[in-house]
């Protein structure tokens, strides 16, 4: 075996990490009390480990598939293993774009600690070191007696130890496991359960892979604790009374987001005051963000507001005591850009709003789209990202008046057609909002439109009349030809995957009908199992709209 955390040995330590969070993650999810009693810690970290496992299973395979192309070509094979960075980088990638849960972010944020260290030639002892500082960081308010401990005991152990990554491996799971278990001194409720802190015992399990993958041998598994033998928890695991109790946030709150720096730095003073649990992970343009909070959809705005977020996964929390709101009629508000879709949205039960070009609704005309929908509960969809404030406004009015006013961010019309195909007045208030919000969030929008003049865009030099295709409001294609043009803007978007395109044409389109069923045909063709939906949006509007689902 090799006493170093080479190539070889990562893809090693991520299937022994899979292997050992298999097998153990129902005794996990058994005792799971901190944050939340939810149960599902040990899933969550598995789930975000078979997510780095696939990262790195596909950096060989694309080592392999290039090897023997090359040995096609060359009198000599070429090597098979990739190197070392790109491989300890593809693992803390892809916890990134995996992780679940509180714990399971917080690993990415340890994995990407070791291969920020690994992949320029330092030690193991000196990445656990650094994979300790920035998982710390990644909390808002950290709290001993949880896996951060745990991590931080890893690192000493392995600074303390010999020279090499056998030593230090072998040492930061010795130092690890007995933080683990005096895991029930440090948090009063753990203590009260009589168990260990199921994040710091599912990090346990991957570093007991890693000192198998760098030394050939597996160490001992950590004695149990009182109440917690042969993976079975004496009486009910729950929190009791007090500052860790079920009295929580409704709402667990996931998502990827492209953002910078500055606008992160923002993005977690709004969250932390927002809710609780709160971690961000990530760097370089990429981050994973974990929330608790009552207000889902606020959640998913201040996303909104910081960047681009997307794979939005909302979960309501179960053990938790939110207050049940009473079933009262309900409405939806939502502004559309043409009298075609007003139509379609006044049937599906909206109140519409109709945004004409260069005329967005003010303030005060959203406030009595709210007045006139006679609910006390109404979901607002401002459909543009140009009235986010506006629509805030008009939100915070209402709710001085007592209506209940729940904000989705919704940037596109397409987004708002989501939106309304899943709302049902007769969820409570929050889970709708919540679906609603899921569904636009999962919804890629791109708009056509035609340059006005000359002028340097994101995909090149436009020269007026050219037909521009707009993805997520930025020009990704500029062509001559509408119909082309949507085509190459489809297959961008289609690339990345998806089930259900939406296609809203201007009445003003000439040959729109003919227009509508080429592009309904390419997806037919190309992108099979993907169904297409075509709605007219009425005159004055873009003359074409996309949605991705």
């Amino acid at each position: 075996m090799p006493q170093k955390l080479d190539a070889a040995a990562v893809r090693v330590w991520c299937a022994g990490a899979l292997e050992a969070l298999g097998r153990e993650r129902e005794e996990i999810d058994a005792i799971n009390v901190y944050p939340v009693a939810d149960g599902d810690t040990g899933t969550n970290l598995y789930l975000t480990v078979e997510s780095a496992a696939t990262a790195v299973e596909a950096v060989f395979a694309a080592q392999e598939f290039a090897a023997r192309d090359f040995a096609a070509h060359a009198a000599e094979p070429g090597g098979a293993e990739p190197e070392t960075p790109a491989v300890i980088r593809a693992m803390a990638h892809g916890a990134l774009l995996g992780a679940r849960g509180n714990s399971g972010t917080i690993l990415a944020q340890l994995l990407r600690g070791i291969a920020e260290r690994v992949a320029v030639g330092g030690g193991l002892a000196e990445a656990l070191a650094r994979a300790a500082v920035l998982a710390r960081e990644a909390v808002a308010h950290p709290v001993e007696g949880t896996v951060l401990t745990v991590a931080d005991a890893a690192a000493a152990g392995a600074a303390a130890a010999g020279p090499g990554d056998a030593a230090a491996a072998r040492a930061a799971y010795e130092a690890a496991r007995e933080a683990l278990a005096a895991t029930p001194a440090r948090l009063e409720v753990l203590a009260r359960a009589g168990v260990v802190d199921a994040g710091g015992m599912g990090l346990l399990a991957v570093l007991r892979a890693l000192v198998a993958a760098v030394t050939g041998e597996t160490p001992a598994a950590p004695a149990r604790v009182p109440g917690h033998v042969h993976g079975q928890v004496h009486g009910p695991v729950s929190a009791p009374a007090g500052p860790c109790d079920a009295e929580g946030p409704a709402f667990e709150v996931i998502y990827l987001l492209e953002a910078d720096d500055p606008a992160v730095a923002v993005l977690r003073a709004r969250l932390d005051a927002l809710g609780e649990s709160l971690v961000v992970v990530g760097g370089d343009g990429l981050w994973n963000v974990h929330v608790h909070a009552d207000d889902a959809g606020a959640a998913v705005e201040a996303g909104v507001e910081a960047g681009r977020p997307h794979r939005i996964r909302i979960t309501h929390l179960t053990g938790t005591t939110a207050p049940v709101p009473e079933q009262v009629q309900r409405a939806v508000v939502v502004v559309v850009p043409g009298e075609g879709l007003a139509g379609l949205c006044a049937e599906a039960g909206a109140t519409t709003v109709l945004a004409r070009p260069g005329e967005p609704p003010a303030s005060g005309e959203l406030v009595d789209a709210i007045r006139r929908a006679h609910a006390r509960e109404v979901v607002l969809l401002p459909n543009s990202a140009e009235l986010r404030h506006t629509a805030a406004a008009a939100a915070e009015q209402a709710r001085t008046e007592g209506v209940r006013v729940a904000l989705i961010p919704t940037r596109a019309a397409v987004q708002g057609i989501a939106a309304l195909a899943v709302h049902e007045p007769g969820r409570r208030f929050d889970e709708d909002v919540v679906a609603m919000t899921a569904a636009a969030g999962a919804t890629r929008y791109a708009e056509l439109a035609v340059a006005e003049h000359r002028s340097w865009t994101t995909a090149g030099v436009c020269q007026a009349g050219d037909v521009l295709g707009l993805i997520d409001g930025d020009v990704a294609v500029i062509g001559t030809d509408l119909t082309a043009t949507a085509v190459a803007v489809l297959d961008r978007m289609l690339a990345a995957g998806g089930e259900l395109v939406t296609l809203v044409l201007s009445a003003d389109l000439p040959d729109g009908a003919a227009t509508a069923a080429k592009l309904e045909r390419h997806v037919r063709e190309a992108h099979l199992a993907v169904d297409t939906v075509v709605y007219e949006s009425g005159h004055g509007a873009s003359p074409l709209l996309i949605g991705v689902e």
